[in-house]
């Protein structure tokens, strides 16, 4: 039995996906709701969550780096030049999109596993425009215009904070960040009101879990002279792009942990409904709302792509390394979500203007 074989790592993704999808369907637990809620009601527990999914990972991250199993300046996160700008608008699209549907990519998936049919429809548009971004038609402007925006960091550093402190200060930091990530655990479990909801509390540490549990397995089960690929753990743009592409054209592409997550996070959020009886089939009520996901979707495709994850790519799982891009893509997506919020309270761009100009007014 050939352990290296990528499918291993393929079944690896979606055993990982159906923990986080069931975990996250029964918690009602999603990234936008959550920045909703911290945003517009002032209510933190949801974002505690994501902290203490973010926690677990940065603990893990940085001992599998301490341990010699995980290399950071291999995976995508972490590279010799920092497209700043990209990642920037990136991310600003990407939150936008997210409010116009009304979820992430994550969360879309997690939907239409539920019998969602919008989420079906949102995915399948985000798929095809993040190929195009990644590898078609858009590619060129990304990579020969957007990408080109960059800070190039001096030879022999990476791209994440461990080793621009550690090289300031001539120490290795990867131990300290370790401890920051659990006191980042210790926050949200100092929280009563989420001690007393634990299916919140369990979607959290799957994830967090989750996102080690992949970084594990693109290394573990990885073989570097058969089959070399990058080391990455769950994000859901560029593996729903090529998760698409393999059921299309080319079934080998399918053999990767991220294409199997993609098709864990609906099959664990099925079984999840299920059980629940939440299972419901859910189609757009009118035009009005299947334009507004659609444009969502088409910005989210591209954005996702030019910042370089979603809102668990980069808000985990870049996160857990602690990467120079991680920063910049969640402010870019928290200020396009609140863009996004404030224009689906308005009702349109002109509104918002409006609104905005008449308190700058007062």
């Amino acid at each position: 039995m050939d352990v290296s074989s990528p499918w291993w790592t393929a079944l690896a993704g979606l055993l990982v996906g159906i923990c986080v999808g069931f975990a996250v369907f029964r918690a009602r637990l999603c990234t936008f709701g959550a920045l909703e809620d911290a945003l517009i009601g002032q209510d933190w527990r949801r974002m505690k969550v994501f902290g203490l999914a973010l926690g677990i990972a940065i603990a893990g991250a940085q001992l599998l780096s301490l341990l010699g199993i995980l290399a950071p300046e291999r995976t995508n996160y972490v590279a010799a030049a920092v497209p700043w700008f990209g990642i920037l608008l990136g991310g600003l699209l990407f939150g936008l999109g997210m409010a116009l549907v009304g979820t992430c990519a994550f969360g879309s998936l997690v939907r239409c596993g539920s019998g969602d049919l919008r989420s079906l429809v949102v995915l399948i548009v985000f798929g095809a425009v993040a190929y195009a971004t990644l590898r078609g038609i858009f590619a060129g402007v990304r990579v020969d215009g957007l990408e080109r925006v960059a800070v190039v960091l001096p030879a022999g550093l990476q791209a994440d904070l461990p080793s621009v402190l550690g090289r300031l200060l001539g120490r290795d930091l990867r131990g300290m960040f370790g401890v920051a990530g659990l006191c980042l655990v210790a926050l949200a479990c100092a929280d009563r009101r989420l001690r007393r909801a634990p299916r919140l509390m369990t979607a959290g540490v799957l994830l967090g879990f989750g996102i080690v549990a992949g970084w594990l397995a693109t290394t573990l089960l990885v073989d570097e002279f058969a089959h070399p690929i990058a080391p990455q753990s769950l994000t859901f743009v560029s593996p729903v792009a090529r998760a698409m592409f393999g059921v299309l054209f080319d079934q080998a592409s399918l053999a990767e942990f991220g294409a199997g997550s993609v098709f864990g996070v609906p099959l664990g959020a099925f079984v999840a409904a299920r059980l629940a009886d939440g299972f419901r089939w859910e189609a757009f009520d009118d035009p009005r709302e299947m334009k507004r996901h659609l444009l969502g979707a088409i910005l989210m495709g591209a954005g996702g792509i030019l910042c370089g994850g979603c809102t668990i790519g980069q808000g985990l799982t870049a996160g857990s390394l602690l990467a120079l891009s991680w920063p910049l893509a969640m402010a870019g997506m928290v200020i396009g979500a609140r863009i996004g919020i404030a224009l689906l309270m308005e009702g349109s761009l002109t509104d918002l203007v409006r609104g905005t100009l008449r308190l700058r007014a007062k």
